[in-house]
């Protein structure tokens, strides 16, 4: 190739927290219907109580919302019942929030209980609050450490990953995803004044999903359609939800979630001829449809191309989804979002990837797959750095029920 990635990034500045370097070469989205001509529209909201959280597989027309927020923190409450304290009040202003509502009055010697920034009445605008918990709060601060899921670790650095400490891991995720970015701004600054004394924000990243164009998925920065193949329905459910009786019992109905934050080098990637672009992900840039097909959801037929003369043995699609028997069980649901940051300290672009991902087992779907990509042409385009892995609690039942409280109580 004529561009070099690697000399790039000796001039930088990578080590430096800002530069936002990112980490995970697999690249994801959600799949919206083929028919679609236009951005789905919006839910005004989603039901918070149920036996799994919402904002892991999204009911209704849209498969994601507009926009994001993933927030990780640090817990810092000193015992176990402060643990139990601080997700009682993630609970209670989560349901509010993703409710809506008009906050109470506290009277004009006190300051107000709401920032007003959505106004005087808190609308739901299709809120969700996903909560998950990292392998670090199962340390011996709470005595939590028998209770782990068994699959929980520290995320992995893979070959080709540039991890950044500042951007990675945490006690605790937020996901937030709303119609509107004003409602993620107002979501992340009330639960964080609610919870000051509780938690203490690691690292946080806004993304948005772009509306489809001109139809069928959505597209990532490098001008792709993105999650042509994510799973849905039945299947999704399959692969996400963890019903494992060597699991933890308290863990049943959770899932296990997988954060990669990956800056594509844009600047780079617009100097690349569109052949070379489309050889490396397997598709036609325009409508998404493989290299051996005619629109965006034909399916790829490698029995018919086993040499790669069609669609090459390194491209993104064949490695991260063989398509075989023996494969099947490795496909993961994401909910990936782009991201920008706007400029680092050389004046290039600082923008690309938060991929998200939620399965089963993260050995078995994300490990397996992200192995099979590694040195996959791709990866002198994008710079993974930061995220984690995460397990994402079960639902809160009814009106009583708060995050975590099986494993808390």
């Amino acid at each position: 190739m004529s561009v070099s990635r690697r000399n790039f990034l000796k001039g930088a500045a990578a080590g430096s927290a800002g530069t936002a370097l990112a980490g995970g070469v697999l690249i994801g989205g959600a799949r919206v219907d083929a028919s679609t001509t236009q951005a789905p529209a919006e839910v005004s909201s989603y039901p918070f109580h149920g036996i799994h959280q919402a904002g892991v597989l999204t009911p209704g027309p849209a498969a994601k919302q507009a926009f994001s927020c993933f927030a990780a923190f640090d817990s810092i409450a000193t015992s176990k019942a402060g643990l139990a304290d601080l997700m009682r009040v993630i609970t209670e202003r989560s349901r509010f929030l993703t409710s809506g509502g008009t906050p109470p009055a506290l009277g004009i010697g006190q300051p107000p209980s709401d920032s007003d920034v959505l106004g005087p009445t808190v609308p739901a605008d299709g809120l969700t609050v996903t909560t998950s918990v990292g392998s670090s709060l199962f340390d011996d601060r709470y005595g939590l450490a028998s209770q782990k899921p068994r699959r929980l670790t520290p995320m992995r650095a893979f070959p080709n990953d540039s991890p950044e400490p500042a951007w990675l891991h945490g006690d605790l995720l937020l996901q937030l995803c709303a119609n509107h970015p004003d409602t993620i701004h107002h979501t992340i600054r009330d639960i964080t004044k609610h919870t000051r004394g509780g938690m203490q924000l690691r690292w946080k990243i806004e993304g948005y999903n772009s509306p489809p164009r001109p139809s069928g998925t959505t597209r990532n920065l490098l001008g792709f359609k993105d999650g042509t193949a994510n799973p849905t329905g039945n299947l999704a459910s399959s692969l996400v939800w963890v019903d494992d009786p060597a699991e933890p019992h308290w863990a049943r109905g959770g899932s296990y979630q997988v954060v990669r934050l990956i800056r594509m080098l844009v600047e780079f990637w617009d100097r690349v001829s569109i052949n070379e672009q489309e050889g490396m992900f397997g598709r036609r840039r325009d409508t998404g449809a493989p290299l051996d097909g005619n629109i965006e959801f034909d399916t790829p037929n490698y029995h018919a191309d086993p040499h790669g003369n069609v669609i090459p043995l390194d491209a993104h699609i064949r490695l991260a989804n063989p398509r075989t028997p023996a494969t099947a069980d490795q496909r993961l649901v994401r909910r990936s979002y782009n991201y920008d940051l706007g400029m680092d300290q050389n004046g290039n672009v600082q923008a690309g990837h938060i991929f998200v991902a939620y399965q089963q087992d993260v050995r078995r779907q994300f490990e397996t797959v992200q192995e099979r990509l590694v040195n996959e042409p791709l990866v002198d385009y994008v710079q993974p750095f930061g995220g984690g892995y995460f397990y994402t609690l079960p639902g809160v039942a009814n009106a009583s029920d708060w995050y975590g409280r099986a494993l808390l109580t």
